[in-house]
């Protein structure tokens, strides 16, 4: 049977100044993570058992070891609420901390933009007279480089890999109607002069290749990253690269939401073969077309609608939901994807509260009738980047949601919140309390240990191998039974 999807999600901000001259996005990113993280940045990210190399289609590249973010001083540090915020190719990164339903990664991600807004502030006194941070939960700079909003799910180490990459491709290149975070033109290699003024998805220019390691050049639309960050032999961590950044609740619970049940089908091997004739270029087509209609071709020989295709995903899930797992969480996700693709089959640009493209788009359709604008004009391009604004007095996503004009499935509570507590259900709840009672006694830790400096000879680490274990459930006696550290590592000994 298939095995409960533990996930999260990696999110790459993008990050300008509005100082003259040479801007350096590594330093004010460093300045921007260690103003919000005061005292935490004493705890070290603990590199030792990471291995980005190794491929799930079992080899390891022989390469030298690459600097790290330790050696190089950047900002690397664990927060009270489990997550990891650092900097990343020259971006600040928020990663959740780990969760266990798609309602509560939402939460999470979204806590994400709260720490990102907070830390503008807490930088503003730190930077040069003058000059002012801007933060964008996008994923393009308009220049032709891209950056990620990573997910990653627990997935069975006795699946085949092959088996993932047949079922879940189909499944991402046409997902992008619900998930895209819509985008003036197109961009990179794939940039066409303006003849398409605007489409689904802002990753889908970027992604050259099916399969393969990379992440940042010749993107695969499935990810071989083997980096479990847990017991290796029972787990794997499936890394999917190629989703948008989501600022509608709606859309980024049904991009987890959804995915979680395709992969628990795939490990059931409940799915036919939907497999497509060329993915990458029926990937270009889907998000180049906002009426949704764009055909694509199977290697069965059908010609559909990546509509449709969701269409077939979703009654199997339907069927899936009702024999295994007719739990509460589910049937939301399968409530939201039929009453979204139901909206997506009879008007696509009905769906303004939900989807961050048609929320996107209508925007820039109403200052184009406005100003009559051509999709070509500047201005257009700058209001595209500006729903991505985190500030929610500048943002126009976060104006929307303001004025009520966007679904919400969280409330301002519950993710304030998710700022400072860990999820309750994951390791990530150990993790986070014990950064939050004895961060002067931790060395160092990773997502699967913690490493305790208790003034002993050794340092001593605590593993934590299972995702599923060290939630509130198991652990919280013995937090709140610890005056300290050696206490807390005595009691667990014990």
């Amino acid at each position: 049977m298939a095995i409960p999807k533990v996930m999260g999600i990696e999110t790459e901000y993008g990050i300008s100044s509005s100082a003259h001259g040479d801007f350096n996005p590594v330093l004010a990113s460093s300045m921007l993570i260690n103003s919000y993280a005061g005292d935490l940045r004493r705890i070290r990210w603990d590199y030792e058992q990471e291995s980005p190399l190794r491929d799930a289609r079992g080899f390891e590249p022989v390469q030298e070891r690459q600097p790290t973010e330790e050696d190089l001083g950047l900002a690397n540090v664990i927060l009270t609420n489990g997550a990891r915020y650092y900097v990343d190719h020259a971006h600040p990164e928020y990663s959740t901390p780990e969760c266990a339903t798609p309602r509560e990664l939402v939460v999470h991600d979204k806590a994400g933009e709260r720490i990102l807004e907070r830390s503008l502030a807490s930088v503003a006194d730190l930077l040069p007279p003058g000059e002012r941070l801007s933060i964008y939960k996008n994923n393009t700079d308009g220049k032709g480089n891209s950056y990620g909003c990573h997910e990653n799910y627990l997935v069975a180490r006795s699946l085949p890999f092959a088996r993932l990459v047949r079922d879940l491709t189909p499944f991402f290149v046409t997902r992008q109607i619900f998930t895209g975070a819509g985008k003036v033109g197109t961009e990179g290699s794939r940039a066409d002069g303006g003849r398409i003024p605007f489409q689904i998805s802002q990753r889908a220019d970027f992604f050259e290749a099916e399969v393969g390691l990379e992440t940042t050049l010749k993107r695969p639309i499935i990810n071989t990253r083997d980096e479990p960050h847990a017991d290796p032999e029972k787990y794997r961590r499936l890394h999917c690269i190629g989703g948008d950044a989501n600022l509608c609740e709606v859309a980024l619970f049904l991009k987890v939401g959804t995915t979680a049940i395709v992969l628990k089908m795939i490990e059931d091997e409940l799915l036919p073969d939907l497999s497509l004739e060329e993915p990458v270029p029926a990937l270009h087509a889907v998000s180049r077309d906002p009426s949704c209609r764009e055909l694509v071709r199977l290697r069965d020989g059908r010609r559909i609608r990546a509509l449709e295709l969701q269409w077939e995903y979703l009654d199997h899930a339907k069927k899936f939901v009702k024999e295994a797992e007719a739990t509460p969480e589910n049937a939301e996700v399968l409530a939201w994807w039929e009453a979204v693709l139901a909206g997506i089959e009879e008007e696509p640009l009905s769906l303004h509260r939900e989807l961050d493209w048609v929320a996107k788009f209508r925007l820039l359709e109403a200052y184009r009738e406005r100003d009559r604008l051509d999709w070509r004009d500047a201005k257009l391009a700058m209001i595209d980047l500006q729903y991505h604004d985190v500030r929610r007095g500048r943002g126009l996503y976060h104006r929307l949601a303001g004025a009520g004009k966007v679904e919400r499935l969280t409330t301002d509570e519950e993710i304030e919140r998710a700022v400072v507590e860990p999820p309750e259900d994951t390791r990530a709840y150990f993790r986070g309390r014990c950064v939050a009672r004895y961060a002067h006694s931790i060395a160092a830790a990773s997502w699967d240990s913690i490493i305790f400096d208790t003034g002993k000879d050794a340092l001593q680490r605590i593993p934590l191998r299972e995702p599923l274990r060290g939630t509130k459930a198991h652990v919280e006696h013995i937090l709140e039974a610890s005056a300290d550290a050696p206490a807390l590592i005595a009691a667990l000994q014990a």
